[in-house]
């Protein structure tokens, strides 16, 4: 077992006129997501012989107008795809909890969703070629999925279930270390760890690599291996990670949402299914489009 690093989530805080103002790590990790992500955007962005017609799908200044869009996007997609994919019930009877983003509650597919919305609206207006502009979104985006979830971590959070093997990780808190038949402390996956890893890192070096070897001169070819390798490596995941609370009854301990016999789907391998297939289905649609 790993005994738990116990970070505090906040880096600082201090009160101004009786409120407390805080940074925590999960504030930060967006932070500096998004400013990994313009550099990288930028990266690729003055390197024109890479994409097709050796002509960059946008300029620097219109990267910097991409990136706000980005923003709103992904904080509005996930706190909305979070009350509608994962707690809705909840939500109807709170709505004013919405609004209280900092209780916490993100979800990365409905992120997604605003950015695929936020991004035909920018490509549309703006004359840029859509599929090229959603490549540089899929080249930008796995720095921010490893400090997300690496923040995840910290904040002891969305950790895993019950392990025995040595990477296992004894979280604190009551409800991590309910498991009836765990005898002692109770390790759990640090399934954070193993997102951020394949999501994040291994994700990122396939889809540089596939940049720098000319295949943005296949547009859409990136963003479907991001898309498909997203969903892969959360569907992977999820055989590690513990449910949402809301998800497990006495009935349905592991908080499958839909179940077929013996076999069940979380709701983020509900969610990861569509993309793996949507993500299949653009890279052989680029592929095809390229040989003709």
């Amino acid at each position: 077992m790993i005994a738990f690093p116990n970070i505090s989530p906040e880096i600082f805080s201090f009160t101004i006129a009786g409120f407390e103002v805080a940074l925590r790590w999960y504030a930060l990790s967006y932070i500096i997501g998004f400013i990994l992500a313009l550099c990288v955007m930028k990266f690729f962005l003055r390197r024109e012989h890479l994409w097709l017609y050796k002509t960059a799908p946008m300029d620097l200044e219109q990267a910097d107008t991409f990136l706000t869009y980005l923003i709103l996007a992904v904080i509005l997609g996930g706190r909305f795809g979070y009350v509608i994919f994962y707690n809705p019930e909840f939500y109807i009877e709170n709505p004013e909890a919405i609004l209280r983003v900092w209780d916490g509650g993100m979800a990365f597919h409905g992120g997604f969703i605003g950015v695929v919305i936020a991004v035909f609206g920018f490509c549309k207006f703006n004359g840029i070629p859509l599929l090229s502009a959603a490549d540089l979104i899929a080249l930008s985006a796995p720095p921010g999925l490893l400090l997300g979830r690496a923040a995840n971590f910290i904040n002891a959070e969305l950790w895993g279930k019950p392990t025995d093997i040595s990477l296992g990780v004894i979280f604190p808190g009551e409800r991590a270390q309910d498991c009836p038949e765990v005898v002692g402390p109770c390790a759990r996956h640090p399934s954070q760890l193993y997102e951020a890893g394949m999501e994040g890192l291994i994700l990122f070096i396939i889809l540089i690599a596939l940049a720098l070897s000319g295949l943005l001169k296949r547009p859409g070819f990136v963003m479907g291996v991001f898309v498909a390798g997203y969903g892969a490596s959360r569907y992977i995941v999820e055989f590690f990670r513990e449910a949402d609370p809301q998800f497990i009854t006495l009935d349905n301990p592991l908080g499958y949402v839909y179940s077929f016999g013996s076999f069940g789907l979380s709701m983020g391998q509900f969610l990861s299914v569509p993309m793996i297939l949507v993500g299949l289905l653009m890279v052989v649609l680029s592929s095809i489009k390229k040989a003709k």
